[in-house]
């Protein structure tokens, strides 16, 4: 048995381990059979992938992973390990999908649906809304790159272009022919001082304005839809869509999701928008402070700031961007209108003090002027324009700054105030600080001038030649100028520009009052400045009267003790008169609100000198003044008074009858002595011819009102007639003045009074100049 049974395993050995490896091979089809799916799955995901069935795919493999599989079985192991790393594929290019930056919201609800689906290891959701914060910071870096490359390509233009013109300055200087200058200039590089080549700073400033315009536009478009997702996500609508529709397999997937969500918060994707707007405000500022001020009225800035303007009313449309994010880029607006109004406040005062430098002293036109009695300068009308042109672009961007969102914040209240203020106290310096002080330097600089006591100047320093034929030379009319400029300032341009532009910072907070002592400030200060101007004006007139005066009543060839028959006036009194119609002449035609003020001052010097004179020479040239001479200076002196009455003053009345109350105490005087020297004749005055009137004058005693009498005759006889014989000479002064003798002006009660001696004030007054100083001065 044994040899039959060693030689039946021989025999069928081979067939016992046949029969085995056909059971193992049984085994491996029937398992094969079994998970037939799972070894098909990676080519059938790769297939549904590469078709975009990223369902199936999904569908897929979480089939395969609800497979229970031996742990026996390493070959399994190795199928699924190559799904996983097909799947993890195919996850990083569903992250790439949501990088795409025109990718719409139903792709993206689609791609996060499907990556939660695929238990991620991080949230989705979350890493869409970073690559999005990155994606904007880093658009807004791309700007700034932009902007710097073009700058530098402007730079390097104009780098060139200076090159290029030096190298053509060269080889027109060349003397040599041109093939050799051609050569040389080949051969020798011409050398540029790049340092010193000016850059276009209107081109540049276009182009920083094109940067903060670029900018916004990069928020506007991108930060409204970037909120909008997140507004979805963290509402429940995108967490509603992400979710499996078999509920019953994947509540606890719900669950995880749900506390996913829950690490996160809507607060953090705000934070994330206001760093993006503090980045954005950062540059904006930058910009802002870089913009040249030459370029201030161009509309660079002004644009940039309603662009910026532009962006706040988007961003403050419904569920746009979050409130912080609103007040934020507010504030950002608010601080460039801040840094645009600052700018163009000093702006106003460098372009005053510069065009204040450039007076040509060559009076405008009436039309110019808009029918101002004022002969002005241009310079009034170039400040005026100045100030119009800033305050006008104030105005719109405190208008732009003013909105909803400002009204609910006190910090834009406070900051509006503190705009409103500044622009209120440029306003006003631009009168008080710059352009006061130009006309009281030039009032100051026209007086200290060593021809400026006569008026007359060969002095032409400061005009073009351009502008000689139109420019006034002589120091008192261009004093008169800036008296000109002075009261039509005063008059009229601050009150206009005043009324124009108040209700800029009068309008605040709903507040409208009007407060008009700004310009009662502006007007007093201008009114003082003209008081200070006018006193240099009047002095200086006042020395031409005087020396005219004196002529006068000192040389004028008369003899005041032995003076001939009055017969009319004389010519040194049309002379003395003529003095007043050139002063008239220049003030009606440079200054006429000035002229009966000027007029006024200048005669009441003209009565005061008179009467300084008289009191200085009593016992000199004036010691004796006969009968005739007194009835000649009372019947002029009535002459100036009939001539000047409308521009008589009461203190100009005052000294007259001072003057003529003096005047005849000398002459009785004079008329006593010549009656005691001759005592022989003692014959009565009787009525008579004239010359008869006159003999008995020299030689008889005559009363006070015995010479008051002969000169009402001689005035009543005389006067008319000189008035019309000078009318031409006076025809300025006709204006309301009657041609009719006036009645006597000194009453016999009135000289009562005057006849004592005058004050002696008047002692003196000549040799410490005009006499307008010697007395109080009429206000």
């Amino acid at each position: 048995m044994k040899s039959v049974t060693s030689t039946a395993n021989l025999a069928f050995e081979p067939l016992f381990e046949r029969q085995a490896q056909a059971e193992k091979i049984r085994s491996v089809q029937g398992m094969l059979q079994r998970f037939r799916t799972l070894f098909n799955l990676p080519s059938i995901i790769r297939n549904s992938i590469s078709k975009g069935e990223y369902d199936l795919a999904v569908r897929e493999y979480k089939k395969a992973k609800s497979i229970a599989l031996p742990s026996h079985v390493n070959i399994l192991k190795r199928v699924l390990e190559e799904v996983e790393k097909v799947m993890l594929e195919f996850k990083g290019t569903l992250y790439k999908t949501m990088e795409d930056p025109k990718i719409d919201f139903t792709s993206l609800e689609n791609t996060v649906r499907l990556l939660l689906e695929l238990e991620p290891e991080s949230d989705p959701v979350w890493h869409y809304i970073n690559v999005q914060n990155h994606r904007i910071h880093g658009l807004l870096e791309k700007c700034t790159y932009d902007h710097e490359a073009r700058v530098e390509t402007l730079r390097n233009e104009t780098r060139e272009r200076a090159i290029s013109d030096a190298k053509w300055q060269q080889i027109q200087q060349n003397v040599v022919p041109y093939v050799n200058a051609a050569s040389s200039t080949e051969n020798n590089e011409v050398q540029v001082d790049l340092q010193s080549v000016e850059f276009p700073s209107e081109e540049i400033d276009g182009l920083k304005g094109r940067y903060i315009k670029i900018m916004t536009a990069v928020l506007v478009h991108h930060i409204p839809a970037f909120w909008k997702t997140a507004l979805s996500v963290f509402s429940g609508k995108f967490a509603k869509s992400s979710q499996v529709t078999d509920t019953s397999a994947n509540k606890s997937e719900e669950k995880v999701t749900e506390a996913r969500y829950s690490t996160h918060s809507l607060e953090e994707v705000a934070g994330m928008i206001r760093k993006t707007i503090s980045v954005y405000e950062a540059k904006v500022n930058n910009t802002f402070c870089d913009f040249d001020e030459s370029c201030i009225l161009r509309p660079f800035m002004s644009n940039a700031i309603q662009a910026v303007s532009k962006a706040c009313q988007a961003f403050e449309a419904k569920d746009s961007v979050p409130h912080s994010s609103v007040v934020a880029l507010r504030k950002v607006q608010a601080e460039i209108t801040k840094i645009y109004i600052q700018r163009l406040c000093s702006w106003m005062r460098a372009s005053t003090e510069r065009i204040s430098k450039e007076e040509t002293w060559i009076p405008v036109s009436i039309l110019e002027r808009h029918k101002s009695p004022y002969a002005i300068s241009y310079l009034p009308l170039a400040f005026r324009s100045v100030i119009v042109s800033g305050m006008e672009q104030i105005n719109l961007m405190i208008l732009s700054v003013k909105g909803e969102e400002a009204a609910k914040s006190e910090d834009m209240f406070a900051q509006i105030e503190e705009m409103l203020i500044s622009v209120r106290l440029a306003f006003l310096n631009c009168f008080l600080i710059c352009w006061y002080p130009h006309l009281e330097q030039i009032g100051a600089d026209l007086s200290t001038r060593e021809d400026w006591k006569n008026g007359y100047s060969d002095d032409q320093e400061g005009v073009t030649s351009a502008s000689t034929y139109a420019s006034v030379v002589d120091t008192h009319r261009r004093l008169l100028i800036v008296l000109s400029n002075i009261g039509y300032c005063k008059d009229e341009l601050a009150s206009e520009l005043y009324n124009k532009f108040k209700y800029i910072w009068l309008q605040s907070r709903g507040k409208n009052e009007d407060s008009s002592s700004d310009l009662q400030d502006l007007i007093m200060s201008f009114s003082g400045l003209g008081e200070k101007v006018l006193e240099h004006y009047t002095f200086a007139k006042a020395n031409l009267i005087r020396t005219a005066a004196t002529s006068y009543l000192l040389d004028s060839g008369i003899q005041w003790g032995s003076a001939p028959q009055v017969k009319g006036i004389r010519d040194a009194a049309v002379e003395l008169l003529h003095t007043l119609v050139a002063v008239h002449a220049e003030v009606f035609s440079g200054a006429r609100p000035l002229l009966e003020k000027i007029l006024g001052f200048l005669i009441e010097g003209l009565i005061d000198t008179f009467l300084s004179l008289v009191e200085d020479n009593r016992t000199d040239e004036l010691r004796s003044i006969d009968a005739n001479g007194f009835c000649q200076v009372m019947f002029e002196l009535e002459y100036f008074e009939t001539v000047l009455n409308l521009y008589f003053t009461s203190d100009a009345t005052a000294s007259l009858k001072t003057l003529q109350g003096t005047v005849l105490e000398i002459a009785i005087e004079s008329v006593s002595e010549s009656v005691e020297t001759t005592p022989g004749h003692n014959r009565r005055p009787t009525r008579g011819s004239e010359d008869t009137a006159s003999d008995d004058r020299q030689g008889s005693s005559v009363s006070a009102d015995d010479l008051l009498a002969l000169t009402k005759q001689y005035s009543s006889e005389l006067l008319q007639t000189e008035m019309e014989r000078t009318s031409v000479n006076t025809a300025c002064f006709a204006e309301s003045v009657p041609v009719e003798p006036i009645p006597p002006l000194l009453p016999k009660a009135s000289y009562r009074g005057p006849m004592d001696p005058p004050s002696r004030n008047y002692r003196g007054s000549q040799s410490s100049g005009s006499p307008i100083h010697a007395r109080p001065r009429r206000r």
